[in-house]
């Protein structure tokens, strides 16, 4: 039962992450560093790109809970 959770949570997460929105910058100097030149200049997520945001943070969370969960059960 804790490992079907575990493997249905694992689908979902990955379907998460591969739904959130690409943040993509067409400059060369960011794609030689992999960042963008103002670091601390962070604006906010509005829309679906917040609702993806909490969604994967919960099913990340629910991911350790599991993991943890089936260490514990097959350690005792």
């Amino acid at each position: 039962m804790l490992m079907t959770l575990f493997l249905i949570d694992c689908v979902v997460l990955i379907a998460c992450v591969m739904m959130q929105p690409a943040k993509t910058d067409n400059d060369a100097m960011s794609a030689l560093t992999g960042g963008s030149g103002d670091l601390f200049s962070r604006r906010k997520a509005r829309g679906f790109e917040a609702v993806m945001q909490i969604v994967t943070t919960i099913v990340g969370i629910i991911f350790f809970i599991l993991a943890l969960a089936i260490i514990y059960i097959s350690a005792h």
